[in-house]
């Protein structure tokens, strides 16, 4: 063997090493980050445990034109309840938009970003709780949802009027839209909310505020 075969060898060799040491590394770098996401959400879902224990868990909305406090009615509505606050504590509403704002109905957001992108890593859609005894009256926090009674999961919407209309006993499909809590604070941030001016630019944006109500994020108070 020439000198210049053995040096080709040698490198390769040490080419090899290096490449397992750095497939080591990475595998342990992505090993802690997998624990430092599952400490999070461990953390998150015993916030949220702690939370429903209350009964009355109160969450404290940061809008650009205001702070807006809801209080949740973990008796009534405890699996709405519980999937709000698994949101909440994700993060998932941080920077997201009030993207459909009707003066005289409702006031809906939590499903697209400042850039109109619809918002990814949703949970499984939950159970529908219209009918626990909540009604859909001014200042009240409810999921919004498609036709699937039984399809809601990050989406709500706050009503800014009575809206009998969408409680169980009155909606024209028989399910209705399930009312989880109501607002305790910051109801002139919504009326605020509810005159922005409005335009319509396509599909889900066909009440989108000329500027951009924007969800700072959300906490548990």
């Amino acid at each position: 063997m020439n000198r210049t075969s053995f040096s080709i060898i040698v490198t390769l060799m040490a080419t090899l090493v290096l490449s397992g040491c750095q497939k080591k590394s990475d595998k342990s770098k992505e090993s802690k980050q997998d624990k430092t996401t599952r400490g999070l959400i461990n953390t998150g879902e015993a916030a949220v445990d702690k939370a429903i224990k209350s009964q009355k868990p109160v969450v404290i909305i940061n809008t650009s034109l205001g702070t807006i406090e809801v209080e949740l009615d973990a008796v009534k509505a405890p699996v709405t309840s519980r999937n709000f606050l698994r949101y909440v504590v994700r993060g998932h509403y941080t920077n997201t938009i009030f993207h459909r704002v009707m003066s005289n109905f409702m006031i809906q957001g939590g499903g697209f970003t400042t850039e109109k992108i619809e918002k990814g890593d949703l949970l499984e859609p939950i159970k529908n709780e219209a009918g626990n005894g909540l009604s859909n009256v001014r200042g009240t926090i409810a999921m919004a949802r498609t036709p699937n009674p039984n399809s809601a999961k990050a989406q709500f919407f706050i009503n800014v009027k009575n809206n009998d209309k969408l409680d169980r006993a009155n909606s024209r499909d028989g399910f209705g839209y399930a009312v989880f809590g109501k607002v305790i604070n910051g109801m002139d941030v919504v009326d605020k909310i509810r005159y922005v001016r409005v335009s319509n630019q396509g599909g889900p944006f066909a009440n989108l505020p000329d500027t951009m109500v924007v969800i700072k994020g959300m906490k548990i108070k």
